[in-house]
């Protein structure tokens, strides 16, 4: 997305689209009157980015091809310590739900690394079994889609239920990214980068659907004034579950409103999509930087010359310059690079 669109969409859309999801799950809010159980924002927060950052990467269009074809991850180190701290901070967001150190925080935490751990265990397990390897990448994927099914009961389930959601949490958003998603035309036509859909969507009405099954009275009567509140395994009656897809439903259908809706408007001031040149580029074209600056003092390295190149030295004969005597030329020092 072109970056001042960005900066118009973001606001815009915490105001009518996140806000409006928030308060009509808590606070109050005419679906928690109504019954739909959602502890820490599995519906509010995960199951509504899921859908507007699908929306928002279909009306912006897609990458380059190059890039759509082949886009290996720039660092996968920094991937692992990007979703060690998330997992942390999930548990502190979750934990934190009650605003009070009691027994459910004390649950919430508990149940938010039981589940993410059997989640990317489970994700793993499927990646040996059908690719033939353990994909750290696969592995992050299914640490998120534990947290995020979690995240509707955190507080609300036992112990044992939080590894039955885990296990479904590694095993539902796998079928969806990599059997569903290949036969679907319209997922394979929208550009999600990230797959927010199935990691936060699909994870996040999971979560929901298994609170309505799971969430134990007692807990419920902890953290929900809702008189009777609990799941259907619990003789909440199956219209429990009936509130809680209805929750997803509303909650689905109001950001891809909100969301088409939004950046078709700023759509007609400001370009939602970069140009291919500035793609082309990356970020030197957004920002006027690089994230990685390789070769020192700002230069460029030319990829488009070969590996070698024949000058003429002192004596009018040709010798060759490898790609390390010009990286060497051009400011750059104790660094070998091969390409």
């Amino acid at each position: 997305m072109n970056i001042k669109a960005w900066m118009a969409f973001t606001p815009l859309w915490l105001l009518f689209s996140y806000t409006v999801g928030a308060f009509s799950l808590w606070g109050g809010g005419f679906l928690y009157q109504w019954g739909v159980i959602d502890y820490s924002g599995g519906y509010v927060i995960h199951l509504s980015s899921g859908i507007a950052g699908f929306t928002a990467a279909y009306w912006v269009g897609p990458r380059l091809k190059s890039d759509r074809d082949r886009f290996s991850p720039n660092n996968i180190l920094l991937m692992i310590a990007g979703g060690g701290l998330l997992w942390l901070g999930w548990a502190g967001f979750n934990g934190g739900a009650p605003y009070a150190p009691n027994v459910t925080a004390s649950v919430a935490v508990l149940n938010t690394n039981v589940s993410a751990a059997t989640s990317l265990l489970t994700w793993t397990c499927l990646d040996v079994i059908f690719f033939g390897k353990p994909s750290v990448i696969g592995a992050v994927q299914g640490m998120m889609t534990g947290l995020v099914c979690i995240t509707p009961g955190a507080g609300l389930v036992h112990t044992w239920s939080a590894i039955l959601m885990g296990i479904s949490a590694g095993c539902i958003p796998w079928i969806t990214m990599m059997i569903l998603h290949k036969k679907s035309s319209l997922l394979m036509k929208v550009d999600d980068t990230l797959a927010v859909f199935h990691t936060h969507a699909v994870a996040g009405v999971l979560g929901g659907v298994l609170t309505g099954l799971l969430a134990t009275p007692e807990l419920c009567a902890l953290d929900s004034p809702i008189p009777g509140a609990r799941g259907v395994f619990y003789g909440g009656g199956i219209l429990q579950i009936g509130k809680q897809l209805g929750g997803a439903l509303f909650v689905t259908v109001w950001n891809l409103v909100v969301t088409s809706a939004i950046l078709l408007c700023i759509g007609l001031f400001i370009p939602l999509r970069m140009p291919d040149d500035q793609l082309m580029i990356g970020d030197d074209a957004a920002h006027g930087e690089e994230a990685y600056a390789l070769w020192g003092d700002g230069e460029k390295f030319d990829l488009t010359r070969p590996e070698t190149t024949r000058t003429g030295g002192a004596s009018g004969a040709a010798r060759e310059d490898t790609v390390e005597q010009r990286l060497t030329s051009m400011g750059a020092r104790g660094v070998t690079i091969q390409l």
